[in-house]
């Protein structure tokens, strides 16, 4: 079930890009929009007072178990599917330390919990995956080789 802590209320959400050996690490989450299994860059809520990269670095940490770095801003995503409205910017990061393992959300129950798998995928096999948003497949590579 996703939790009402996402619906009816603008959601300020960071999120980074890490990519490694040309392939982009991606965590599988339940969509509170689509409410099917997506595969999405690890990111998520920005709270109060917390910059946009302390909000990213968190988060990374909290999904992914990675310590990071953020270089800068390649993207930002509008999402208004009633009941959601967020605002996402995307950022590229750099791995500092750490052991990639799933992490959990903390804003849901253990019982309830959203994050499914994470992985790294390269462009080709982001073709086949249902991954979001849709630069990710074509238009993040090409902004990157810039």
């Amino acid at each position: 079930m996703i939790p009402d802590t996402y619906s009816n209320k603008l959601r300020v959400r960071s999120c980074g890009l890490l990519i490694e050996d040309d392939k982009l690490l991606l965590v599988e989450l339940m969509s509170p929009v689509t409410r099917e299994w997506i595969w999405i860059p690890p990111g998520g809520g920005v709270e109060f007072g917390e910059t946009l990269e302390e909000a990213l670095i968190r988060e990374f940490r909290e999904e992914t178990g990675l310590e990071i770095s953020v270089d800068k801003q390649l993207h930002f995503e509008e999402i208004i599917e009633h009941p959601i409205h967020a605002i996402e910017f995307y950022f590229l990061v750099y791995k500092v330390s750490g052991t990639l393992k799933l992490g959990t959300d903390p804003e849901v129950k253990d019982e309830a919990q959203i994050l499914r798998d994470l992985r790294y995928y390269s462009r080709e096999d982001l073709k086949g995956v249902n991954a979001f948003p849709d630069f990710v497949k074509d238009d993040l590579w090409e902004i990157i080789r810039k």
